[in-house]
This record gives C-alpha cells, structure tokens and sequence, in this order.
C-alpha cells in the first residue's frame, strides 16, 4: 500500500471569498481505488461545534451547512458559505443538539434546537426548542419552547405514518441519575403539529430502557414510508420499529455503544457502524448473518471516539464508514478515519488517516455538497474551534483519475 501526503496554503477562486482556506490533499492507492480529499475551513472561529447538520435553508436546491454552537445556531450558505446566525443564547447553559429537515417539501429545512446543557443536572437541566423564521428575515429566528426530560443531548426528525413527522429527542440520562444507575432515560416524541408556532405538541414514549445513551440516528429498512431508528447505550444497541402505536425494540448488540450509523454492504444488506463505548476507542461493524449480528472490529486506537458516518465516498457501490474523534479524555492527537472494506464479505477493513491535528472532531456529517454525485464530510472541531469540509476528490469529476470498479 502507498500513501500520499501533501498540505498547502490556497486561495479558491470559485468561493469568491477573502476565506484562506487550508487544503490537504491525500492520496492513497488501494486495489485501484484512489481516496483523496481537500480540507476547507470555512469558520475558525467556532466555540465548541457541538454538532453538524446539512440541509436546504433557503430552497436554492444546494446542501447548506448549520452549526449548533456554544451559544448559538450558525447557517453557513453554499456555495460562499456566508455565515448567519439565526439564533443565540436561548438558554443560560450551552446549547447542544439541533435537527434540520424539510418537512412540508418547500425546500426549507424545519430546525428544532436542543439546550441547558448540564450532564451533571439530572433534575433541571435540559431544553427543546422548534426554531421557525420570522417574516421577511433570514436571520434572527424565533423559537417555541417545548416540554423535555432533563440533560438533552440528540434530535431528529423522523417520518411516520401517513408522512408525518415526529421530532424524537433523547436525553443521555435518566431523570435522577447518579453515576448511571437510577430510572432510564426516556426517549420522547413530539408529533409536529398543522401550526407548529402556536398549536400544542402532543408527546409519547418511544422508548424507556437505557442508561448513558449518546446517540442515536433514523434509518428505513423495511418497505414502508416509516422510519425506525437506531439508538445505543449502556445497554448495547438497539433497532426500534413503530408498530401502530407502540415502538417495537430488538436488541442488535450487547457491547456499550456510543455512536451509531447504519450503511449498505456490497450485497445490499443493512450493516450497523459503532463507536464503543461512549467516548471510546473501538469502531465495530455489525453484519447480518442469520438471525444474529457478527461483530467485527476495525480499530481500537481511538482517543475520544466522538463522531461517526457511512457513505460511498469511492464509488464503489457500497458505503464505507468514517469515524472522528477529539482527544479530550484521554488527551493526545485527534483525527479523522475512513475504513473500506477489503472485499464483498465486510469482515476484513483497511484504514486511511485523512486528517489529524488539524480538526479535533466533535462532530461530523456526510452529504454530497457540490452536486457532483460524491459525498463530502463535514466536521466541527471542539478544541481546534475549526468547521471545516472535507471535499471528496476521490474518483471521476475533477478529480482528474477514474478507476475500475471490481465486480461484486
């Protein structure tokens, strides 16, 4: 195996901003696949960068980025990646957690903000927000307030029956938790209502079984419009399915999870992607065989394992994960990884280093940015105070090198 490294200082001209960008570009050679990205940075001024959307703010059919800071929410505009914020310092303690997603198909992203940040506060912490726009404003929005379980911490939007959505919002404690032991944490959802700025959100149970639960992330794998979800904890990882009603759990696998992510092997099938434990070191795959999960590990050398994605960034017709992490506790270099699978089987991985200093990632989300039909990654570094992109150059387009996909 060769690896390329280059870094250089540059200008893009296409942006048509005074931003100086810090490029990387890497280079690695792997049975005729040829992974390479440049790194922009398009804010160096980010407090901690809790978390990363990608979504469509104002309908010009372009991925824009948000980012849910210390004490506000950041739209940066594609392609010039001008920089708004919509709201801030909605709660005394650090905002944490926001979802975007169009949900009435006018090409705006819906947004709902998670705040009062305080894990050690399981009693008052915590706080919901549905943000909406003002009138003839793009920034400056105005915020809902919504009933919540104390130590929010993640949100999506997730479709249900009838394509309607449900904002789903999990806490990382139980109410009255001391040292993960106590009540689990109860995982709501708020049914989005015809007048969302005036009407009341009615809320049900989705599920109430974890302790020290990071995260969790929708997903579709059977035939209906529903989605179901994917969420892990102390508990180990889980699949919910929406059955009327009632919220259907299978256990996945029993080992502690921090992050999770689903994709698509080389046959099509599900696979589930882990980060263990919470802030941990592992990133696991997870593979169908029968009627149980093979786990498969890829690394064990994360320091702070943080954020996580899945994508076909090499194009090669199945997805390939990647996985960030800051280097906070335990301290040391942070970085960013991308693992490919070797062949159809998915249980032999190899892994490139992609970046390292250079953003301690907090959080990170992949989608294609240009429209060139390749997935970038965007990450949020917490002690780097950096949100930068990375661009996929990896195969076709611009990137001036094609290759040959091997056949299944």
């Amino acid at each position: 195996m060769r690896i390329e490294f280059s870094s250089f200082y540059f200008k893009k001209e296409m942006m048509k901003t005074p931003y100086l960008i810090f490029a990387l570009l890497f280079s690695f050679t792997l049975i005729g696949k040829t992974p390479r990205f440049e790194m922009q940075t398009i804010d160096d001024e980010v407090g901690i960068g809790y978390g990363v959307q990608l979504a469509d703010m104002n309908a010009d059919g372009k991925v824009d980025v948000l980012l849910v800071d210390k004490d506000k929410v950041a739209w940066y505009e594609n392609p010039s990646w001008k920089k708004r914020i919509i709201v801030d310092h909605l709660t005394r303690r650090d905002h944490v957690c926001l979802t975007a997603r169009d949900l009435n198909g006018d090409g705006r992203a819906e947004l709902a903000l998670g705040g009062e940040w305080n894990p050690a506060d399981t009693i008052n912490s915590g706080a919901v927000f549905y943000l909406f726009p003002k009138k003839g404003q793009e920034v400056k929005w105005g915020h809902r307030p919504l009933p919540h379980e104390p130590t929010t911490h993640r949100m999506h939007w997730v479709k249900g029956p009838g394509g309607k959505y449900s904002l789903i919002v999990k806490p990382l404690h139980g109410r009255g938790n001391r040292n993960n032991a106590g009540e689990p944490l109860k995982v709501l959802a708020y049914e989005y209502p015809a007048s969302p700025e005036k009407e009341e959100w009615a809320s049900s149970l989705v599920f109430h079984h974890l302790h020290n639960s990071h995260n969790f992330h929708p997903v579709n794998w059977d035939d209906d419009e529903e989605e179901e979800i994917l969420i892990t904890g102390m508990e180990g990882t889980w699949y919910l399915d929406l059955n009327g009603k009632k919220w259907k759990p299978t256990l996945l696998a029993k080992p502690f999870g921090g992050e999770v992510r689903d994709g698509k092997d080389a046959r099509g099938k599900n696979f589930v992607t882990t980060i263990e434990p919470r802030h941990g070191s592992v990133v696991a795959c997870y593979l169908k065989r029968g009627d149980d999960w093979k786990r498969i590990q890829l690394d064990d050398s994360l320091k702070d394992g943080h954020a996580l994605g899945t994508g076909d960034f090499l194009g090669l017709g199945h997805d390939q994960i990647v996985a960030g992490w800051r280097a906070m506790r335990p301290s040391g270099a942070p970085g960013l990884k991308l693992y490919v699978a070797k062949d159809k089987t998915f249980e032999k991985w190899e892994e490139y280093k992609l970046s390292g200093k250079e953003v301690a990632v907090e959080d990170l989300k992949v989608a294609d940015l240009d429209g060139d039909g390749k997935p970038e990654i965007v990450a949020a570094g917490r002690q780097t105070h950096n949100l930068v992109i990375f661009w996929n150059k990896s195969w076709g387009g611009d990137s001036g090198e094609g290759f040959s996909v091997p056949p299944p």
